[in-house]
């Protein structure tokens, strides 16, 4: 099925940005080849001095998930099905060309932190080395279905978490760091529309397997894809990391039912005539939102009673 996508797929790499008109990390930071580079220095670290220890927080959660690409880029291999690395196929270009775009995303929020002075930087660092270490699991299985509907939604969930943060930041004074979060949002909606096409394209040419595949995932939920890391003391690091973005606004349960309500629609699940097992799957969809709405006023009440927690990232001060 995904190998006669192939002409499809083709029709859409027009979605990767060609690497000459590109934004670079460099676009966005201090020249220091420049005589004055203390300039720029100093205004970046003055608006940061403005950003509250939450939504440190979240960008740095952000940027070490940003930072664990290669885990990620293996996991979409099983869609390629490219054995040399370098063919030429569809398929086998665009995930070459989502991952040398999703690259700039670690390396731009990981030297805006460092020059920034707010963070260590160290305790970073081995949480991104344990986060590495441990690998990646999207719950896909073996079903190519299932990669490409996790990777729709966790597309539009980046999006979210990166506008939100880019939002906070302007409230917050540092225009800068808005700037950067807004650009890398540009990347991952273009991801996402990549993605959420060619799997619309599968449910109009398979819908049973598809609407099977997406119930699939959304019994099994859809894994973050930094859950397991890690900063060498504090092994709830990212429930603890998910509570600050929750109560940040930053990514919430609302999100998440959102998401499967915007998926629900694009692909047009509830309007498709189905039978059998499918049918049941397509219910089962159906009644996802609703569910994650009332759970999320669940969750909103939780965090009030929750306390502060301790990050190393923050020379283990509260958030």
């Amino acid at each position: 099925m995904l190998r006669g996508l192939d002409g499809f797929v083709g029709q859409n790499l027009s979605l990767l940005v060609k690497i000459e008109d590109a934004w670079q990390p460099s676009d966005f930071l201090p020249d220091f080849s420049k005589e004055d580079w203390e300039t720029p220095l100093k205004t970046l670290r003055e608006a940061a001095k403005n950003l509250d220890d939450g939504i440190l927080v979240v960008l740095v959660g952000g940027m070490v998930t940003e930072e664990a690409l290669p885990s990620y880029s293996m996991a979409l291999q099983g869609i390629t099905g490219d054995r040399t690395g370098t063919s030429t196929a569809p398929w086998a270009a665009w995930t070459r060309g989502w991952t040398a775009e999703e690259n700039r995303h670690g390396d731009l929020l990981s030297a805006y932190l460092r020059l920034t002075g707010r963070v260590d930087m160290r305790a970073i660092e081995v949480t991104i080395n344990h986060l590495l270490n441990s690998g990646f699991d999207p719950n896909a299985t073996t079903d190519p279905y299932h990669s490409l509907i996790y990777t729709s939604f966790q597309e539009r969930a980046t999006r979210i978490s990166h506008q939100n943060v880019g939002k906070i930041a302007s409230k917050q004074g540092d225009t800068a760091l808005s700037r950067i979060c807004n650009r890398i949002a540009g990347d991952e909606a273009r991801h996402e529309t990549f993605y959420t096409k060619v799997m619309g394209e599968v449910f109009d040419q398979h819908p049973d397997g598809a609407v099977i595949s997406f119930a699939g995932m959304m019994r099994k939920m859809i894994v973050m894809p930094g859950k397991e890391m890690f900063d060498g003391k504090d092994p709830d690091l990212f429930e603890h990391f998910s509570a600050v973005a929750q109560r940040m606004g930053v990514y919430t349960v609302d999100d998440y039912g959102q998401i499967i309500s915007h998926l629900l629609e694009r692909w047009r699940v509830g309007s498709r005539a189905l039978s059998g097992a499918a049918a049941q799957a397509q219910d089962y969809l159906c009644r996802q939102a609703e569910r994650y709405t009332k759970l999320a006023e669940r969750v909103r009440k939780t965090l009030v009673t929750q306390p502060t927690i301790e990050f190393a990232w923050l020379n283990n001060r509260t958030a």
